[in-house]
């Protein structure tokens, strides 16, 4: 469970919900924080037409960190279309944890069909305590 920095680190779990019916809609139990590997998902396309979708994460940590955060951008054939930033605070050394954030869509009219999308879409995610990088994680997205 040793990340680059020595910080143990490793997600346990990850789903996807339609933010507005609380559904679940994809669910992994891949450690998808281990870097150097590309993991894949296959998500229902209908998830584009989600207004907001839901993410949750469960990660356990050997350390404490006084200000983990997640930063992820969406590549599109390895062009940033959208990043984000999610803060999570305080982690307690040798605990589990659950992080639920809302990540609202792009307006309709800016979404890409899902055959456009499927296999050409890579989420990167970097794990952070304060400024010190603790993971890396690369996704790449077929829609199904």
């Amino acid at each position: 469970m040793a990340a680059a920095d020595g910080v143990g680190f490793k997600l346990n779990s990850m789903n996807l919900r339609d933010a507005d019916t609380g559904k679940i809609l994809w669910q992994d139990s891949e450690d998808m924080s281990i870097p150097d590997l590309e993991h894949e998902a296959r998500v229902p396309k209908r998830i584009l037409k989600c207004k907001a979708v839901s993410r949750e994460i469960n990660f356990s940590s050997d350390r404490e960190m006084a200000k983990f955060r997640l930063e992820q951008q969406v590549l599109f054939k390895g062009k940033c279309l959208e990043e984000w930033h999610f803060e999570f605070g305080f982690v307690m050394p040798g605990s589990t944890n659950s992080w639920q954030s809302v990540i609202e869509a792009a307006p309709e009219s800016q979404m890409m069909p899902a055959n456009v999308l499927t296999g050409n879409v890579v989420i990167e995610t970097r794990f952070f305590d304060d400024e010190t990088l603790i993971s890396t994680s690369k996704v790449r997205i077929f829609y199904v």
